[in-house]
C-alpha cells in the first residue's frame, strides 16, 4: 500500500489492523529494562486512563527517538484516533495555519490531542469513525504532513514485515526471519498471538541472531520466562 504525500485517509489500513500490527511491535521488542524508563522510544502500550480523552479503549506509542513521534488511541464503538509529527512534515511550518481539527467529531477533541495540540507536539491527526479514516482538508500545496515516515511502515503487512525485520537487524541471508516476522505478525492481525506464539518467535529470533552473531560484540540472551510472561500478557491487548 503507497502512503501519499501528504496522507491520505485512503492509505491507512482499518484501525483494528493498524492496532494489530502496532501492537505486535510492541510485543515483539518489549524489554524490561525500557519498562523502567521515563522517556523512552520505541513501541509500547500508554496507560489508557491517563490522558486519552472521552471513551478510550487503550493507547499505543512510537517514539523512533529522533524524529518521529505517535500515538493511536483506541475508542469504543471501533472508532480510533491517530496523531502525532515526523521532522518530514511541513504543517507546522505552513501560513496560515491549519486547523487539524477542522470537521472532527468532539469526540476526538479532548484529552492528550488538544493539550499536544496546543503543545505544537501533534501537527498529523486523522481519526477512525464508521468504517473509515477521516482528516481535516488540506491546503493543495502543502507538500508532506508526515504520515509516510512516521507511519507508512505499517500501512501494509509486507511494509510491516520488513520494518520488523530490520528492528531485529535481520537481512535477507538470515533464513526463516521474513517468515517468522511475517508469521507473528498474522497472528496478531487475527487475534491469535497465544504464549506458544509468543515463544515460538522469540525462539526464532534467538536462533537467527545466534546464527549471524547480529548482536556482536555482545551475545544475543535468550528471553526469560518472566519476559515470555510479559510479552504474552501484553499480547492479549493484540
Amino acid at each position: 500500500m503507497k502512503i501519499h504525500r501528504p496522507g491520505r485517509p485512503e492509505d491507512l489500513p482499518e484501525a483494528g489492523v493498524l492496532w494489530a500490527r502496532w501492537a505486535a511491535f510492541a510485543v515483539a521488542t518489549w524489554d524490561a529494562e525500557e519498562e523502567k524508563e521515563r522517556f523512552r522510544y520505541g513501541y509500547w502500550f500508554g496507560d489508557s486512563d491517563s490522558d486519552s480523552g472521552s471513551g478510550s479503549d487503550g493507547e499505543l506509542r512510537y517514539d523512533d527517538g529522533a524524529c518521529s513521534r505517535w500515538v493511536l488511541i483506541r475508542a469504543d464503538g471501533g472508532r480510533a484516533v491517530l496523531f502525532g509529527q515526523d521532522d518530514s512534515g511541513k504543517v507546522a511550518r505552513y501560513e496560515p495555519p491549519i486547523d487539524l481539527l477542522a470537521g472532527a467529531p468532539g469526540w476526538v477533541r479532548g484529552g492528550a490531542l488538544h493539550d499536544r495540540l496546543e503543545q505544537g507536539r501533534a501537527e498529523c491527526v486523522y481519526w477512525f469513525e464508521d468504517g473509515s479514516w477521516h482528516r481535516a482538508p488540506y491546503p493543495d500545496d502543502l507538500h508532506d504532513d508526515g504520515l509516510d515516515c512516521g507511519i507508512g511502515h505499517l500501512a501494509s503487512r509486507d511494509l510491516a514485515t520488513g520494518a520488523l525485520c530490520a528492528l531485529f537487524e535481520f537481512d535477507e541471508d538470515c533464513e526463516g526471519a521474513v517468515e517468522a516476522c511475517e508469521r507473528f505478525l498474522a497472528h496478531a492481525e487475527r487475534g491469535t498471538v497465544t504464549e506458544k506464539a509468543v515463544r515460538s518467535f522469540a525462539d526464532e529470533v534467538f536462533r537467527i541472531q545466534t546464527e549471524h552473531e547480529l548482536l556482536w560484540p555482545k551475545a544475543p540472551v535468550a528471553r526469560s520466562e518472566s519476559d515470555l510472561a510479559a510479552m504474552t500478557s501484553l499480547a492479549r491487548r493484540c
